[in-house]
């Protein structure tokens, strides 16, 4: 689910990438040493940190700037496909299981109409699906197995399928939250070269994607500079943003192997087959 912190986070990660285009364990843009985190700064640390030439930089929920912007509560949104990582294949009167019978699948064979379905659970493989299959269509007729394979003697209609449970996400209320990116710096020079890097970047983000997919719009608001007002080796420049983001509930839904059709081939009498 979407939260404010998720947010917080995805502008740590969004400063982080532009600070260490290449990763945190090369050199910053900066030259120097950049510290970005969450929360308010320790003013101990920060003391330290500013002595040694290290930068701050600070992502911090502004408590004045927070409205409920909730208009109304759009039905559960399907999110990406999931496609199962387990495979059916049917040849004659066999099936053959391959792939990885992850969690949350369904394996089915339907044997002349009756239909056999196996929920996978945790270490479950495609020999494993076959065999619990097998074991259940044998209550009913013959079945053999070999490895991943089942084979039903005398079976005059054989399907396999394979689908996977499918994730949802519900909106339940929409917020606007204000954050403050606070650049900490020892030098004035490294204060400005700091928050410019960071302005452009904001610039150039109309939405922030979160962690749950959902999508959270990001607006400028103002800048403050502070200098020498904390401490003699401080200069600080506030970036104040506003984003506009969801509150979710992600949901997994569990999908439909077998339905019913009903098949009229050529003027017959009407059938009703699962399918």
């Amino acid at each position: 689910m979407a939260d404010q912190s998720d947010v917080e986070t995805v502008l740590a990660t969004l400063i982080t990438s532009v600070i260490y285009p290449f990763g945190t364990a090369a050199p910053s843009t900066l030259g120097g040493l950049v510290k970005i985190y969450r929360g308010w700064p320790n003013q101990t640390t920060l003391n330290g940190d500013l002595a040694a030439g290290t930068i701050n930089v600070t992502i911090y929920p502004n408590p004045a700037h927070h409205q409920n912007t909730t208009r109304y509560i759009d039905p559960p949104a399907a999110e990406s496909l999931v496609l199962p990582a387990l495979i059916a294949s049917v040849s004659g009167q066999s099936v053959t299981f391959s792939g990885s019978a992850d969690l949350g699948q369904l394996a089915g064979v339907v044997v002349d109409n009756s239909a056999f379905v196996h929920r996978t659970a945790m270490g479950d493989t495609p020999q494993l699906v076959a065999a619990i299959l097998a074991s259940y269509i044998r209550t009913h007729r013959i079945v053999q197995v070999t490895g991943a394979s089942l084979t039903v003697p005398g079976a005059g209609s054989l399907i396999a399928r394979v689908v996977a449970d499918q994730l949802s996400l519900t909106e339940t209320r929409r917020q606007v939250q204000g954050f403050r990116l606070s650049c900490w710096c020892p030098t004035p020079a490294l204060r400005d070269q700091t928050a410019i890097l960071i302005d452009q970047a904001l610039s150039t983000q109309t939405f922030l994607t979160l962690t749950d997919s959902s999508q959270a719009r990001l607006r400028e608001v103002d800048t403050l500079v502070f200098d020498q007002s904390q401490n003699a080796n401080l200069y600080r420049r506030d970036l104040l943003v506003a984003v506009e983001y969801p509150t979710t509930i992600a949901t997994t839904l569990p999908a439909v192997i077998f339905g019913r059709s009903v098949l009229s081939p050529n003027g017959l009498q009407t059938q009703s087959l699962l399918g």
